[in-house]
């Protein structure tokens, strides 16, 4: 009891958290205003449950009739024909046999060393998702992430411009840091965190029951960071400067995720046309804009502040940490998803 909460005091030290002679308790909401507070952050996990479900069912009702009206490919890989020898070696042993296995099981089934090969390449093959199971992964993604979180009513504006088009530091980053830590927290924008948070929550730990992808550790990774720096930005009240991130970081994926849909329907035209345009979109917001807004946040932040609390460069880290696991899950996910 004791050291613990020493622990949770020394985590949550003012000093590296706040600017100068601000306290927690500065940032109790009252009945004047109201401030984010960490027990918020609890909600995420009831609405990241219902988001799973709500996927699962749309994947069900929704993406597969879809796919099948669009005539995406239903069947799998070929199957290999049964083999108990096989199989064994598959699943206990290695799923590449070097030649001198593959000449021991030649000799033991009496089949020729090229037949072996292909039952292992078929085998392997198995175990990759259909098209259609595919698409229907690739469609409720779209649909969550997408059409849910940028739909609410105050929804007015093209999707990353949405509800940050009535909000004064849009084009003025300054804006961002102008009465902070005091800027009281607006309802659109506490749905907003709570909802993005909610998603990644889900996509956290869908992961370990969807299609397993070569880029399951790194978009692991990038999923815990985006998870860190909403809940800790949302903790601090850097909520204005999280908006303008999330905007910019979501920017370019459905423009992947239609993409590859098409590639899924073989529209290869249309296919390639929407990768070049993700291309455009995520070199410019992802590696142009993200980064540019960044820095001139903390720059302002610095003629606004001074000093600024040292979190600052906490979070500036884990931002670059999450830029670069993100351009390097979508190289996999363009190689993987997109071409396979």
């Amino acid at each position: 009891g004791a050291a613990m909460a020493g622990i949770l005091a020394w985590f949550w030290n003012e000093r590296f958290w706040l600017p100068h002679n601000v306290t927690w308790a500065d940032l109790q909401s009252t009945e004047e205003a109201a401030f984010p507070q960490a027990e918020d952050l609890y909600l995420a996990f009831p609405l990241a449950f219902c988001i799973f479900m709500i996927r699962l069912l749309f994947e069900r009702f929704i993406a597969k009739p879809c796919a099948l009206g669009l005539k995406v490919q239903a069947n799998g890989p070929q199957k290999a024909q049964p083999n108990a020898i096989l199989e064994k070696v598959f699943t206990a042993i290695t799923k590449h046999p070097d030649e001198k296995r593959l000449e021991g099981l030649s000799k033991q089934l009496d089949w020729d060393v090229r037949s072996i090969q292909r039952w292992f390449r078929q085998r392997r093959n198995q175990e990759k998702p259909s098209t259609l199971t595919k698409f229907c992964e690739t469609l409720s993604f779209t649909y969550i992430n997408h059409i849910q979180l940028y739909c609410p009513k105050w929804c007015v504006q093209t999707f990353f411009f949405s509800f940050l088009s009535q909000t004064p530091w849009l084009w003025n980053t300054r804006q961002c840091w102008n009465g902070y830590p005091y800027q009281p927290l607006m309802p659109d924008l506490h749905y907003y965190y709570i909802v993005e948070l909610s998603f990644y929550w889900s996509l956290m730990f869908s992961q370990f029951i969807d299609i397993k992808r070569k880029d399951f550790g790194i978009m692991f990774t990038h999923h815990i960071l985006a998870v860190t720096l909403l809940s800790f930005s949302y903790v601090t009240n850097l909520i204005r400067v999280g908006t303008l991130m999330l905007c910019l970081h979501d920017a370019s994926d459905i423009v992947l995720e239609a993409a590859k849909m098409a590639n899924y329907c073989k529209c290869q035209k249309l296919s390639d046309l929407l990768f070049v345009t993700f291309a455009i979109v995520f070199i410019v917001s992802r590696l142009g804009i993200y980064p540019l807004c960044l820095e001139l946040c903390s720059y302002t932040g610095v003629t606004v502040i001074s000093p600024l609390p040292r979190q600052r460069q906490l979070l500036a880290c884990a931002h670059t940490l999450s830029r670069y696991t993100h351009v390097h899950a979508h190289r996999q996910d363009i190689d993987v998803r997109f071409f396979s």
